[in-house]
């Protein structure tokens, strides 16, 4: 991260009217997430074994939205809180890291039955198993951060 948006980050770090932004965002999320159903370990094995068009739908329309939300964004020349230019970087002609990785978060997802973003909300909603979950994805990403630079990029 450059010098300019650590500053940022730092910056929205300290603010306490910037972290609130994050915490109602959170909570909202999370509210959502419940609401849904899409934290729960029956409609996402029912989306592993296409018993169900439930989780499709919510990933589509999140698909969606984000296509969405790019265009705008690069339509309308919004640019990041440092004031770069928001863009998205052409992929690597080798695929091969995106099938792995794209694998292994997929096995992860179906042997917890849950990804990344709704284990805090899990946690939140009283299921202290998560927290397992959590130190797993840590210690993954922990992992990936220390061998990343002999990984083929």
């Amino acid at each position: 991260m450059d010098r300019a948006a650590t500053t940022v980050a730092v910056r929205h770090f300290v603010n306490p009217m910037a972290s609130l932004s994050y915490v109602v965002s959170g909570s909202l999320f999370g509210f959502v997430a419940i609401k849904s159903e899409i934290v729960s370990w029956y409609r996402i094995q029912e989306m592993f074994r296409f018993d169900a068009f439930h989780m499709y739908g919510v990933l589509g329309s999140a698909v969606l939205v984000a296509a969405v939300s790019l265009w705008l964004l690069k339509r309308l020349g919004v640019a990041s809180l440092s004031g770069e230019p928001i863009a998205m970087s052409p992929k690597a002609p080798n695929y091969r890291a995106y099938v792995y990785g794209g694998t292994l978060f997929g096995v992860g997802w179906s042997l917890t039955g849950v990804c990344p973003g709704p284990i805090l909300v899990l946690i939140g909603a009283g299921l202290p198993a998560f927290l397992l979950v959590l130190a797993s994805a840590v210690l993954g990403t922990w992992t990936y951060g220390s061998l990343r630079s002999r990984l083929p990029h």
